[in-house]
């Protein structure tokens, strides 16, 4: 990836072990970013921001942001913000698009991104998507983005910019994301990525394999406390 000294950028930190592998590849480009967290009305809001206010503290923005994103539960249509739909126990081979997907949800944060973008006058906007390894969700993959940075330049005050969406792990699978925060010596214990609330992660959501899949992998231990215990196991 492009190295480039006094970079300005927006990173999309959710709390997820993506997210935060996305953050620390963004802290070795830019002399400075801004951390935007976006509730958006899931099972896990408050614990997600817990851990990104967590990573915040440990990475060091030059600025953070937590807004709010309320239409997104109001509408619902997926398990993360409708309760009355359940979360299905995980599958790795799962086929067509689940319903832990939140409708466009990526379009919308994307779209305060680039609002604060501006106002900070940042360059890039990084998000964590993975495309390769990821749920299936239609909004992580990089020809969504193509399209999203086509319309961010040509929608912003200074239309025709270099603004750009980076998103340096789309390509990777889980496994080697893992050894890149490794590498980066990102706080992996301090993230979330379960779909479900609680004191412990789930361990059976896709969300959870996936991870579990991504440290089997990269033949380290997940520090992250799961209901079964350490590493999801019994």
């Amino acid at each position: 990836m492009e190295q480039k000294a006094g970079g300005r950028g927006v990173v999309l930190v959710s709390g997820g072990m993506d997210s935060a592998v996305t953050a620390a590849l963004a802290r070795e480009e830019c002399d400075f970013l801004g951390f935007l967290h976006v509730r958006y009305g899931g099972r896990t809001q408050e614990r997600e921001e817990r851990a990104f206010r967590a990573l915040a503290a440990h990475l060091s923005p030059e600025r953070t942001l937590v807004t709010d994103c309320p239409s997104l539960r109001d509408i619902g249509g997926s398990a993360l913000t409708d309760r009355e739909l359940e979360i299905p126990e995980g599958a790795l081979d799962r086929e067509g698009i689940p319903v832990t997907y939140v409708p466009f949800r990526n379009a919308h944060f994307l779209s305060v991104a680039v609002s604060w973008a501006e106002v900070l006058s940042c360059d890039r906007i990084y998000i964590g998507a993975v495309e390769e390894d990821s749920s299936g969700y239609p909004d992580c993959r990089r020809i969504f983005y193509d399209a999203f940075e086509e319309a961010a330049r040509l929608g912003t005050a200074t239309a025709g910019s270099s603004l750009s969406i980076r998103t340096p792990v789309i390509r990777m699978d889980k496994g080697r994301i893992v050894r890149e925060g490794l590498r980066l010596g990102v706080p992996f214990a301090l993230t979330w990525s379960c779909y479900r609330d609680g004191a412990r992660a789930c361990g059976r959501c896709d969300s959870c394999l996936l991870r579990l899949r991504g440290f089997a992998r990269a033949g380290a231990t997940d520090p992250l406390e799961y209901e079964n215990g350490p590493a999801g196991t019994a």
